[in-house]
């Protein structure tokens, strides 16, 4: 906060556990109400006294630039710090999650005084001035699963803007968000514009939402959680909340995919990338009843070949998860499922894992579109496989869920791509791909998915202001 490393208000501190040992990595200060109203105090003194917001477009360019270097400089220690500290690949952490962190900051940092205001047009002797304003102080609230690269998705277009941000990162993750902000100050960027609280966030992320003198909150999580945002800024300021919240995402492919071995890697890709924790995660696999079988076999054979393991082993295709908690979560689904549908590859448990966390690459077939499995958002390794004959049935299925954040959708007919991707109810529908994503374009869903977008120019919207400025000349 304001700068520098500071305990707790009341001295708390949280183990913070690498879920392929169970080791101890660090004790991590566990922040509280007090700790957010200390955050949001340093954060409103740099705004208003203008050290980062009253600086022009090509200043914070300039340091925002020198960070994005920065995480590329120490691109190593960070992929290492997020590979132990949430389970992910080591092959992952180093070769996307980090490097596209900085390609993201560097992304908007470049934009940033390439977006003009406007003139619109009035009547004579008057002149109407349009411009962005920073909307202040922002409440950030990011998850578990990408905690670097997600918190810059919200860092980079609200600090770009001239914000002030109070970051409050995962309670199992919180060691790259705290890393970044050291290098933050490293850069340039003057004390109390970033400030970093970890701790619970029925706590932390509470106060922040009920603050007074927070301006805006984005938040990246579960509906239920984004829920509770939604209620915090009515009782309190009426704030805008940027919501991207939970999904289900269906991936349907069409007989007409011939090649189905390619389709086959994206189902794998689709579902068990980082293990299953990516909230656009393709966990319903919706295929046409007259390639069910052809597709199950490339798929099932795929799956016999991902061997959960050490997540800093580079030659790992799969890790623990985040926590034993959320592993005991997705077992409870998998001993459901085991219900609702015919189990053909993994189940509960990982022979011979050092922890709890660890969950096989799990697949179910047969599974009713209204199933818990098909209609949950587990979080997890968890492939629910439904089969269709028609195109109506299909999109039916697809859409029957509360959530609209993504779809995949396979066919070699551009005829049918253009009939079937409009009617789908999703923010991103990839055709022929899984999970297609760029800073360029923006993210985010429809439903209870929430309704922010990151990423992309738009992004920008949410964290600034119009202003209006008519002068009479005459």
């Amino acid at each position: 906060m304001d700068g520098r490393f500071t305990p707790a208000v009341d001295g708390a501190r949280r183990a913070d556990l690498d879920p392929a040992t169970g080791a101890t990595l660090a004790m991590v200060a566990d922040g509280g109400e007090a700790d957010a109203d200390l955050a949001v105090a340093a954060a409103r003194r740099a705004f208003d006294d203008g050290r980062w917001s009253r600086r022009s477009a090509r200043e914070r360019q300039e340091v925002l630039l020198r960070l994005a270097q920065l995480i590329l400089d120490n691109a190593a220690e960070l992929a290492v710090l997020e590979t132990l500290d949430a389970g992910k690949l080591i092959a992952d952490t180093s070769a996307f999650d980090i490097p596209g962190s900085a390609a993201i900051l560097k992304w908007y940092a470049e934009i940033i005084d390439k977006i003009p205001g406007e003139i619109p047009p009035t009547g004579e002797g008057d002149l109407a001035l349009v411009t962005r304003e920073p909307l202040g102080v922002v409440g950030a609230i990011v998850p578990w699963n990408y905690p670097l690269e997600t918190a810059i998705w919200k860092l980079a277009p609200a600090l770009v803007t001239g914000n002030s941000v109070v970051l409050k990162p995962a309670e199992d993750s919180p060691l790259t968000a705290l890393r970044l902000a050291e290098l933050a100050i490293q850069a340039g960027l003057p004390d109390g514009v970033l400030n970093v609280v970890p701790g619970p966030g029925p706590v932390v992320g509470r106060a922040l939402g009920r603050h007074p003198d927070v301006d805006a909150i984005t938040f990246t999580g579960s509906t239920a959680v984004g829920r509770l945002f939604m209620t915090y800024a009515g009782e309190s300021t009426l704030k805008p909340v940027w919501l991207e919240c939970g999904g289900k995402s269906a991936n349907v492919v069409f007989a007409d995919a011939a090649d189905l071995d390619r389709v086959a890697d994206g189902v794998i890709a689709g579902i068990f990338t980082n293990q299953g924790q990516v909230c656009s995660a393709n966990s319903r696999l919706l295929v046409q009843r007259a390639v069910q079988d052809a597709l199950l076999e490339r798929v099932l054979d795929r799956v016999r070949g991902i061997r959960p393991g050490d997540p800093l082993d580079p030659a790992t295709a799969m890790g623990p998860l985040v926590s034993v908690k959320q592993a005991e979560r997705v077992r409870g689904f998998i001993e459901t499922g085991r219900g609702e549908g015919t189990l053909l590859a993994g189940g509960s448990e990982v022979a011979g894992s050092p922890t709890a966390a660890y969950v096989p690459p799990t697949v179910f077939g047969d599974v009713a579109p209204d199933a818990v499995i098909a209609q949950e958002e587990i979080f997890g390794p968890v492939l629910a496989v439904t089969p269709f004959d028609t195109e109506e049935e299909a999109i039916r299925i697809a859409n029957g869920s509360r959530y609209g954040l993504a779809a995949s959708l396979w066919s070699d007919s551009l005829a049918r791509v253009h009939r079937v991707a409009p009617r789908l109810r999703a923010g991103t529908v990839s055709v022929n791909r899984v999970d297609a994503i760029d800073v360029a374009v923006p993210f985010g869903g429809f439903g209870q998915s929430g309704f922010g977008r990151d990423l992309s120019a738009h992004a920008l919207d949410q964290y600034t202001g119009l202003k209006t400025t008519w002068i009479d000349y005459r």
